[in-house]
């Protein structure tokens, strides 16, 4: 049993001290169907199909082409200092040459750059690799062991 402890004769309204929640539930489904509604939206992807990388070890040939570049951007043919860009160029037709003759495949150009090296020195070699028609050029590397 209750008891209302307002004199009869007064105005004032009974106060709610309770909170009202339903508000509050309503703002919150709102933007569950909004969030629901908007994400598969913006996830859309471009479907690709990505080439797998895999670590193929270099198969040495003998009328393979192994060019290292130092640090100070000196150019080595097999070991051997190279002095200038056109002696790289004219070394390199002529093994293309060597190759037609003898009915070889062509050979194909291993680049050995220093870590310090700048791009421009290798993109060099690319360039002249392909002035003198060589149309395989790789890049030896370390491996990582795991570090990345």
């Amino acid at each position: 049993m209750s008891i209302n402890v307002t004199s009869p004769d007064s105005d004032e309204a009974e106060l709610n001290t309770s909170i009202n929640t339903t508000p509050l539930v309503d703002v919150m489904l709102v933007l569950l169907i909004i969030f629901l509604i908007t994400i598969p939206v913006i996830v859309k992807v471009v479907p690709v199909q990505l080439p797998n990388a895999t670590n193929i070890p270099t198969t040495t040939k003998p009328e393979n082409i192994v060019i290292a570049i130092d640090s100070n951007e000196n150019v080595y043919w097999n070991n051997q200092p190279v002095t200038d860009n056109n002696e790289l160029i004219s070394r390199m037709e002529a093994a293309v040459i060597r190759a037609h003759n003898e009915g070889k495949t062509l050979p194909e150009v291993h680049i050995r750059g220093d870590q310090n090296v700048r791009f421009e020195a290798v993109g060099r070699i690319v360039y002249d690799a392909q002035r003198a028609a060589i149309p395989k050029v790789g890049f030896l590397l370390e491996p990582r062991n795991g570090q990345q």
